[in-house]
C-alpha cells in the first residue's frame, strides 16, 4: 500500500495502534471496576452474616445482584460504543483513506483521485492554504506524467545537473510531487504560463541554486514551444558557474527569463587601508549589489541567498564584513546576514514598483551532507521519512522575520521544510565532476521544478483574482 503523509506510518497501522490503546484502556477500566464491585460484595456479605433477619438478608442479596447486573450492562454498552468507533464500517475506512491518499489501484479510488485533482485545478487562495505544509507523493494517480521535461532535450539544463545522463540508473527521484495538506497545486500548463507571461520579464537573483531554478523553469516552459529555435540566450552566452548574467528569450511570446549571479545580494568592496593581511575582500553590508539597477525593470523578481554565508566561503577565503568605512572583523555571520537582508529590504521598499513587479524570496534549500565534518554525501533512492532537523534553518527564519517587517509586499517561498525530505534528489556523484560529491545542488528534472510550480500557482492566483 502506498505510503502517504510524512511516510511515517501506513494508515492501517496507525488505526491499529489507536484501536489497541483504546481497548487496553477499557480492559483496565473493567478490571478496576470488577475489583471495586468485588470489594462491595464482600462488605455486604460481611454485614449479611452479622445482621439478623431473613428480610434484611434478602434485601442485601438483591442489592448485590442489582449492582452486578448493572455493571455488566454498562460494560456492554461502553464496549459496543468503543467497537463502533475503533472499527468503522469498511466503506467509511476506504472513503477516509481515499481522501488522504489518492494513489490506490481500484477503479473507484482512481476516479475519486481524478475528480479530486480536477476540482482543485482552479487555484486555491494562498491565504486559505499553506502550500508548504504537506508531503511528497508519487505521481501515479495524476493525469499527467513526471518528469515534466527531458533535461537531455533542453539546451539550458547544465550537464552537471542532468543526473540521468551522467549515469544515475534509478529515476524514482523524478516521480515525486508535493501535495499540500488542505489544497492542491494546479497542474503546470506550459502553454498557459507562456500566454500569461506574454510580453513580460522574469528575473532570478541569487546563487547557483537560483540558477538551477532558472534552468528548470526554462526547460519546463520549452515543452510548450513548438519551434525550439525560437528560444535562445540573448547574448549567445553558454551557462557557466561564474557568469554574472544570463538571459533567455522566448521570441514567440516576447518573454524574457533572466538570471543574475549575486550570491550575497550586497556589494563586494576593495580592501580598506591598514586592514590586516588576512582580509582579501570586503562585503559592504549596507550597499546593495552594484548590478541591482538591472533587476528593477521586471514583472516577476525572485531572490535567494544563504549557501555562501558560511565560514568556509567567507573568512577562510579572506572575505570580511564592512559597514560604512568600518571593517567589522568580529561580526558574526548571522548578524552580517541580517544586516545584508535589511539592506536588500530597504532597496525593495524604496526602489521596486510592486504595483507592477511581484517580488518573491525563496528560503534556504536543505542540503543533506552527513558525517562528523558534514563532508559525506549519501544520496538515497527514496525521500526521507523524517526531516531529522533539516526542516529548520536560522537563515530561513531570518528571511521570514525581515520580510514580515517590510512595507512592500513580498512573498516568501518557504521551501526549507519540503526540501528536507528529499535526500534522494541531490546530484551526488552524477555530475560532470563525479569525483566531487554534491549534496547541495539538485538533479534536473527534480525538486526545483516543484519550486516553479508553486511560484506560478501564486502568479496565476493573482491574475485570476484581478
Amino acid at each position: 500500500m502506498q505510503l502517504t503523509g510524512l511516510f511515517s506510518f501506513d494508515i492501517w497501522d496507525s488505526r491499529l495502534v489507536t484501536q489497541s490503546i483504546q481497548l487496553m484502556g477499557m480492559l483496565s477500566f473493567w478490571i478496576s471496576f470488577t475489583k471495586f464491585r468485588t470489594l462491595i460484595s464482600r462488605v455486604f456479605g460481611f454485614i449479611h452474616k452479622i445482621m439478623k433477619g431473613n428480610c434484611n438478608a434478602w434485601i442485601l442479596v438483591s442489592f448485590n445482584v442489582l449492582v452486578t447486573t448493572g455493571s455488566l450492562i454498562s460494560f456492554m454498552l461502553v464496549l459496543s460504543w468503543v467497537y463502533s468507533y475503533a472499527f468503522p464500517t469498511p466503506n467509511s475506512v476506504i472513503k477516509s483513506y481515499d481522501e488522504i491518499n489518492p494513489n490506490t489501484n481500484s477503479n473507484s479510488s482512481h476516479l475519486h483521485a481524478q475528480s479530486y485533482v480536477e476540482a482543485l485545478k482552479s487555484n486555491v487562495s494562498r491565504d486559505a492554504c499553506n502550500v508548504f505544509d504537506g508531503s511528497w507523493i508519487q505521481e501515479g494517480s495524476y493525469s499527467y506524467s513526471y518528469p515534466l521535461y527531458d533535461a537531455s532535450q533542453c539546451p539550458f539544463a547544465e550537464k552537471g545537473f542532468n543526473c540521468f545522463a551522467n549515469g544515475r540508473k534509478d529515476r524514482g527521484y523524478t516521480k515525486w510531487r508535493w501535495k499540500p495538506k488542505n489544497c492542491d497545486i494546479p497542474r503546470f500548463d506550459a502553454r498557459r504560463i507562456l500566454e500569461n507571461l506574454r510580453g513580460k520579464r522574469v528575473v532570478f537573483v541569487g546563487d547557483s541554486l537560483s540558477r538551477t531554478q532558472w534552468e528548470s523553469l526554462i526547460c519546463m516552459l520549452m515543452t510548450g514551444v513548438e519551434n525550439k529555435k525560437s528560444v535562445y540566450e540573448i547574448k549567445g552566452n553558454k551557462i557557466t558557474k561564474q557568469i554574472r548574467f544570463l538571459g533567455v528569450r522566448f521570441s514567440s511570446f516576447d518573454v524574457r527569463i533572466d538570471f543574475y549571479r549575486s550570491v550575497f545580494l550586497v556589494k563586494p568592496g576593495s580592501v580598506p587601508r591598514f586592514a590586516p593581511k588576512r582580509v582579501k575582500t570586503t562585503l559592504k553590508l549596507d550597499k546593495i549589489d552594484d548590478i541591482s539597477h538591472e533587476w528593477v525593470d521586471s514583472d516577476v523578481l525572485i531572490f535567494n541567498s544563504g549557501h555562501w554565508w558560511t565560514r568556509t566561503k567567507l573568512f577562510d577565503m579572506g572575505w570580511y564584513f564592512q559597514v560604512g568605512s568600518s571593517l567589522k572583523l568580529g561580526m558574526p555571520i548571522n548578524s552580517a546576514f541580517k544586516t545584508a537582508l535589511l539592506t536588500w529590504a530597504s532597496w525593495v521598499d524604496n526602489t521596486v514598483n510592486t504595483n507592477r513587479t511581484r517580488v518573491f524570496f525563496r528560503t534556504f534549500e536543505s542540503s543533506h551532507w552527513s558525517g562528523h565534518n558534514h563532508n559525506a554525501c549519501k544520496v538515497t533512492k527514496r525521500p526521507w521519512k523524517r526531516t531529522i532537523g533539516k526542516d529548520k534553518s536560522p537563515i530561513s527564519d531570518m528571511i521570514k522575520r525581515v520580510v514580515k517587517d517590510m512595507s512592500a509586499p513580498v512573498t516568501v517561498l518557504h521551501v526549507t521544510p519540503m526540501d528536507a525530505y528529499r535526500s534522494d534528489g541531490h546530484v551526488g556523484t552524477w555530475s560532470d565532476k563525479p569525483s566531487v560529491p554534491d549534496c547541495s545542488h539538485w538533479c534536473l528534472p527534480g525538486v526545483p521544478d516543484m519550486w516553479n510550480e508553486i511560484l506560478f500557482s501564486y502568479l496565476l492566483q493573482k491574475d485570476e483574482a484581478s
